[in-house]
């Protein structure tokens, strides 16, 4: 029986980045061990979540990432549909609606309409790299990317909205953006945030939900809310500061830590960190934020040296996306930020946003299997 094409592609076993795999399997391993820790109940359900992310990213690094791309509209409808349905039938937590009950688990398409958002902007972009900068292009560009931001925030999901338009502008940029532009955006951009900071902390504003704009308040003054917006930060800061050099170890049973003493309710996801920090110490967080960095590089490298441009921008959409993320992840742990729902890349409890991180790898590894060297 003969392969199909899109499978059956002239690889080279020299050409597959092992390292990134290893990386990524390091890095999970330690977040299976950090959420058993934390959560002793999960970490089956983590274990479970990175063997399949393991496959799954195995076979997508043996798929043409070309031949995907061909369907990028139905990529984007996929992902569109995805987050539209989410709101229709979604399950509502605290006040939220992000995840579908799936019966034997939940699913969170915001974390794999990221994914595939990367996935049609590059093939979107490559399409149009002769009009990037003109103004009929860089509208279309907008709305496309305006609508799936739209049901992101309408969940809501503040956060995930920021961190995906972030996405979506880096993907411009690597497709050829003028730096004129980028200036011209920038000094629009500085004085609206700041007017929009000025007007979310005053009483009956219009634009944020009121836990969000307890979240700005505690960061900006923590002191008035030590014992609520505040209280998680304060105490995950502490936590990462008593962890010390070598930390106190995984599975401690002192009553003083961060999970043992319920000072943050969620340890196991937004807040893995702290218990990174607590229990691995100074070493263990610096060899998580290491392996982070080297995904990253990867990521980069491997778009270095891409067939074309779409593949470059994939490669860079996933490094900067795991950048991004890792970055407000680990900046809200160390109250560097306010407080917002960001899990630690392949370490935080999740199954869909473990399993879609392992996707984005697969793609990355498929366009370091076809180097621009073939060409």
């Amino acid at each position: 029986m003969r392969l199909p094409k899109f499978i059956a592609k002239p690889y080279r076993l020299r050409d597959y980045r092992f390292s990134l795999v290893i990386l990524v399997t390091v890095l999970s391993f330690i977040g299976i061990l950090v959420v058993g820790s934390a959560k002793e109940s999960l970490q089956n359900k983590q274990t479970f979540g990175v063997v399949a992310g393991i496959l799954i990213m195995l076979v997508v690094s043996l798929i043409d990432y070309v031949w995907v791309l061909d369907m990028y509209w139905l990529v984007y409808i996929a992902a569109v549909g995805s987050l539209g349905l989410v709101l229709v039938i979604g399950q509502e937590v605290n006040g939220a609606t992000r995840w579908i009950n799936l019966g034997i688990t939940t699913f969170q398409p915001s974390e794999l309409a990221k994914i595939l958002l990367i996935l049609f902007f590059s093939r979107f972009i490559l399409e149009h790299k002769d009009t990037i900068n003109q103004p009929v292009t860089l509208i279309k560009y907008a709305i496309f990317a305006g609508i799936p931001l739209s049901l992101i925030l309408a969940e809501p999901n503040l956060s995930t909205t920021i961190l995906t338009a972030l996405v979506i502008c880096l993907l411009i940029y690597v497709g050829g953006l003028s730096y004129r532009f980028i200036v011209t955006v920038i000094l629009v951009l500085i004085p609206s945030v700041l007017i929009f900071l000025v007007i979310a902390v005053q009483p009956n504003q219009p634009f944020l939900q009121d836990y969000q704009q307890e979240r700005i308040l505690a960061f900006l003054n923590p002191e008035e809310h030590m014992s609520d917006a505040a209280y998680q930060q304060n105490n995950s800061e502490m936590a990462i500061g008593s962890g010390q050099l070598m930390g106190k170890g995984l599975d401690n049973n002192t009553t003083t830590s961060v999970k043992n003493g319920n000072f943050i309710l969620e340890p196991q996801t937004d807040f893995i960190f702290a218990i990174i920090g607590e229990e691995l110490g100074f070493i263990g967080s610096c060899i998580v934020i290491a392996l982070l960095l080297l995904i990253v590089i990867q990521c980069i490298l491997i778009g270095v040296r891409a067939q074309d441009i779409s593949g470059r921008i994939i490669c860079c959409g996933i490094g900067g996306l795991i950048g991004f993320q890792s970055f407000i992840n680990i900046a809200v742990a160390t109250n560097m930020i306010p407080n917002t729902g960001v899990p630690l890349p392949f370490v935080s409890y999740g199954l869909t946003s473990l399993v879609s991180l392992y996707i984005g790898i697969g793609f990355v590894l498929n366009i370091g299997l076809q180097p621009k060297k073939y060409q």
